[in-house]
Order: C-alpha cells, then structure tokens, then sequence
C-alpha cells in the first residue's frame, strides 16, 4: 500500500492474538505496522511481531523490488515492533540501525547484542539525509516507554508517531476509530498524559499532514480531530457531558438501586448514562467510560470488611492512570457493616481534582424508603445542570438567576435574520430595575451580535461557570459570528421559548431578554431589556473575569516570543518569520505580539 509516492507500507494484520499486552480484548485483531521510504538511500521504519517474521519480509521484500535498504529506524523497542531486528538483519546484515542510546541498551537486553558496529544513535533534533527526503528525530519518551522517539519526514509532511494515535483493530476491519483508539490510549498510554501533552506541543510546530502509527489506520483526513482527541484524553478533560455508573452486585440488590438511579438520571434530562457491570464487563471499557464522561458513580458492595474485588481492581486501573478532574459519587451496600464508601475513598485518596459529591447512598440489604429517598436526592445532584432539559414551566420564571449575575463573563446568544445561531463573549450586564425585573447589555458596535440584537430586539445571557474551558472563550470571543458558525460543534443547540440558542453546560443559568430601549455611548450600544424566562441550571459559580484571567486564560511562560492574540499559541524565537501561520487558529504574523 502506497502512503505517498515514495512511502510504502509493508505492516502486517494479527487476527490470531486474544489479547493484546496479554490483557486487552481484541476482537477484530490487531496490526502491526511498518515502512519503508524509497529514497537515494532507503529507511525502513520499524519492524513487527515476532509471529509475522516471513510475512513481514516478504512485504519488505517487494517494496524494495531488488534494492537493499540503507537504514532500519527503530522508534520503540516494543516486541510488537522490534522482535525482527535479528531477522531483519540476518536478510540485510549491510543496513546500519538507526535509534536512541535507551533502544541500543534494551536490544542488548532483548538479544544480547547491541548491535555495535551498526548504530547510528540518534536523539532530539537530530536529522537523517535520504536524498530527497529529510527525516527529524523528536524524543517522545514515556509515549509510552522511555526510549520512544517519534520521525518527521520533511518532504512529504508524514509524522511517524510510534504508539502514539495508534488504536486496536486489524487494518482489514471497518470500525469506529475514536472508541477503540479511546480504548488503547487510556489503557496503554493514559498514565502519562503530561508527556503526550509534551509531545504534542512538539507536534503543534510541525506541518503534518499524514500521520503514519505502529497501530491502527494511517491518518489523512481531517488530522485535527484526531489531534484534538488526543489533546482532551492527555489532558485529562471530560471528553463528554454524561455520567458512567460502575457497579458490582452479589445477589441484585445493588443492581437494582443502580438501575433506579439510572432511570431518574435520564428522567432528569441528563444526556448520556452509561451503566456497566464490572463482574461481567470488559475492564478496558469501563475504564474508558469513566474517562470518557464527566462524572463517575462507583456502586459495590462491602465483600471481606472491604470492596468487591472487581470494584478494587477497577478503581486501581483509575489510580494508577491519574484519573482527575471528574465528579465522583458512592453507594454502598451492607447487612451489618457497610464499609464500601469508606474504603473506595482511601483508595482514591491519592488522585488530585476529583470533586466527591455529597450524597452519597448507603443500602442496608436492600432498598427501603430512606436510601431510596438518598438516591433521590443523589440523582438530583448528579444532574442539576441538566434540569434545563427538561422542559418544564416551573423552571421558566425562576427570578434568583439574577443572582447569577456579577462582574463577570457571560455568552449572549442572538440569531440573525437568516435563521444562524450567534454567540459572543461579554462582561457588561447588569440588574438596573427589580421591579420589573430589568437588565442592561452592553455590546461593541463592532461586534455582528450588536447588529443582529438591534434588528430582532431579543437575545439570551447564558451565565458561564468557574468549569467553562478554554476553547468556549475561543469559540464565541476570538472570531465573528458574519464569518463562522459558532455553533457548528453544537449537533441540535438546546432552546428557550423564543426559539434562541442555550449553551448546553459550563452554565449556571440563563435569561431571555425583550430589548424594551437603546442607549446609543459611542463606540458601544446599550441595551435595556425585560426579562422573558429565567432559569437557575446548577450551582457551580459564576466565572469572575479575574478567575478567567488567573485560572482559565492560558499563561505566556516563553521568555523571548511571540504570542497569537487569537488563541495565545507561542512562538519562541525572537524573530517572527513574517509568513509564519499559527498552527492552532491559522492566523498569520500580523495577529501575533511580542511577548514583553
């Protein structure tokens, strides 16, 4: 299979292995792949598994169609990868090896044989001359072993990434990538986040356009959702709004309360509830589910004076990956001393942002009217932010939003007279009657929503919570809504009764304005309005401009640079190549500043 004119791929499928790691079901198999770019002089990028040795060779063989290759380049000393160094060199015993310093020691370990009079040790920002095709070395280690390094091919713009976007599945399979990749990341990779978030700076640098894994599907489309993936998994972030519950049960009591819980969740207008028996489960997954959603509910029951061992080994997996930044709630059951809660707690003690909810269940045998009445109340705190999904009229008219207000950062929603959803960033409103209940906007003139609110008299404030990332402060304040669709991430925005766009989280309420007078200050209009519907989602706080500053808003660590005004990416350098792009937000020179 060609991947460019002079890359060709020469991996193999596994539809023989189980398990992979020994431990990872994989049922459509896995590949094992590998490269070879034909140049003046010829590098083949990594080898296979030991199983494939004649399968392989036969493959590499016909690339090179009667050539010898110059260079082996081995990334990662996984057997998987690195089995066929001996074989490989037993064929071509004239190609030099080309690898880190921590490779040559651990094929000395894997052969006995370091391979001395054929190294070629290289290491971070190193370069390999083929001819026409330059190759960069970047050290990616703990991605996920120490040695890795990963190579960029100048010429064609192809990012070799070892392990890194790689996934299960055997080539010759039609499935999902993000689930099954999700799935390899968090159980392989997912321990060491900070060194993929590394990494991918590295890679931000770099102008990729095909990115060629030891696992998995090479990637040519649409890079930056792959990209994007990766950064969210890294980084520990939510990937969805949604609530994984985890349970173990001996004689089904506990499943019944699980499964209670979760019909009040959907009840609720929660968006996505996933429930997972970890008796009869695959572990992976469930692993992935709680990494995947927001919040986690962990049920057992109290086995030995402790937990159930399938809950144990679970909540281990999540330790040692440093699960964080997930809302966490426990039900326990017992006959005559429940202990589940206490003892899931001092597990997780270690982890780091993880906000443990407050009501908490414990089950004597099982359910009666006082746990049932905790569940409850435990539901109704798992999804508060969602009750805006249930469209009910009791919510509509809840005037303490007003209380939501401050000096602070708010997404006004408006719609334009061709019916497109628009959204901007403001810091101006303010309570100016209670009786009625009015509120001032003020909007720059500058801005489309002004024109927009102007001509249609109606818009929303969505009040954003101290939780609200990054990206949403991109999306709705760093560009125009005339030239973008700001909603074009949101698949069917959620509405109020006059038909406007409400941000679906990172809200704690929101409100429906009728413009009732204009105040024309000059470069900015202000906007006095009746409040139309009002609604108080969750009691997260309200995000403070100073917090959006100090917290959310990305630091400028760089001593000497440039940074994007649009998104805060850096250049360091000190000077600023007058055609450099922004490989985030693909702005040009004239939108970056010097850094002071």
């Amino acid at each position: 299979m060609k991947i460019t004119n002079d890359i060709v791929y020469i991996g193999v499928n596994d539809h023989n292995i189980d398990l992979f790691e020994g431990q990872y079901v994989v049922p459509n198999g896995m590949a094992y792949n590998s490269y070879v770019i034909l140049d003046n002089k010829i590098a083949v990028m990594d080898t296979v598994d030991r199983n494939f040795t004649h399968e392989w060779l036969d493959n590499l063989n016909k690339a090179l169609n009667g050539k010898k290759p110059d260079y082996l380049v081995i990334q990662h000393m996984e057997p998987d990868h690195s089995a066929n160094i001996v074989n490989f060199i037993k064929a071509y015993p004239n190609t030099k090896i080309v690898s880190s310093d921590k490779a040559f020691k651990m094929m000395n370990q894997f052969f006995g044989d370091d391979f001395k009079d054929k190294q070629v040790v290289i290491k971070e920002g190193d370069t390999l001359n083929l001819g026409k095709h330059i190759l960069h070395f970047v050290a990616a280690p703990m991605v996920h072993w120490p040695e890795v390094m990963v190579t960029y091919d100048e010429t064609d713009k192809v990012l070799f990434s070892a392990d890194g976007f790689g996934k299960f599945g055997a080539l010759d399979v039609n499935e999902d990538w993000a689930c099954e990749a999700r799935r390899y990341y968090i159980g392989i990779v997912g321990k060491y986040g900070l060194q993929v978030q590394a990494l991918l700076k590295k890679a931000s640098t770099l102008d990729i356009k095909i990115i060629c894994p030891l696992h998995g599907p090479i990637l040519k489309d649409n890079l930056g959702y792959y990209i994007n993936l990766y950064d969210t998994w890294s980084a520990y972030r939510p990937e969805e709004e949604g609530i994984c519950i985890c349970y173990t049960s001996v004689y089904g009591h506990t499943k019944k309360a699980v499964e209670l819980l979760a019909e009040k969740l959907k009840a609720n207008g929660c968006p996505k509830v996933v429930v997972n028996d970890l008796a009869r489960s695959d572990m992976a997954e469930c692993v992935e589910d709680a990494f995947r959603y927001n919040k986690l509910v962990l049920a057992t029951t109290t086995y030995n004076s402790e937990i159930f061992p399938f809950m144990r080994e679970f909540i281990n997996h999540l330790v040692e990956r440093g699960y964080k930044n997930r809302k966490v709630a426990f039900i326990e059951n017992g006959t005559w001393a429940p202990m589940a809660i206490s003892t899931m707690k001092n597990m997780m003690s270690k982890l780091v942002n993880i906000t443990y909810l407050e009501n908490n269940v414990t089950i004597l045998s099982n359910l009666n009217k006082e746990s049932t009445d905790k569940l409850n109340k435990l539901a109704n705190e798992l999804s508060e932010e969602y009750q805006l999904r249930v469209d009910t009229k009791e919510h509509k008219t809840d005037y303490s939003a007003l209380f939501k207000i401050g000096y602070g950062l708010y997404v006004v929603t408006s719609k334009d007279e061709n019916n497109k959803d628009n959204g901007l960033i403001v810091n101006t409103v303010s309570q100016v009657t209670n009786t009625p209940n009015r509120v001032s906007v003020t909007i720059n003139k500058d801005n489309y929503s002004h024109h927009i609110i102007k001509q249609t008299g109606i818009m929303n404030v969505n009040f954003l919570t101290t939780d609200t990332p990054f990206k949403v402060f991109q999306n709705f304040g760093f560009q125009s809504g005339r030239n973008v669709d700001k909603f074009k991430d949101y698949e069917k925005p959620l509405r109020s009764k006059n038909n406007l766009a409400i941000l679906p989280n990172y809200i704690n309420g929101f409100m429906s304005l009728k413009v009732t007078q204009y105040v024309d200050l000059g470069t900015h209009g202000m906007f006095i309005c009746d409040i139309t519907e009002a609604r108080v989602i969750s009691s997260v706080p309200s995000v403070t401009y100073a917090y959006y500053q100090d917290n959310i808003k990305p630091k400028t660590t760089a001593k000497k640079g440039w940074v994007c005004k649009i998104c805060g990416y850096v250049y360091e350098g000190e000077v600023l190549p007058p055609d450099f792009i922004c490989p985030i937000c693909k702005h040009g020179a004239s939108d970056f500043e010097k850094i002071k």
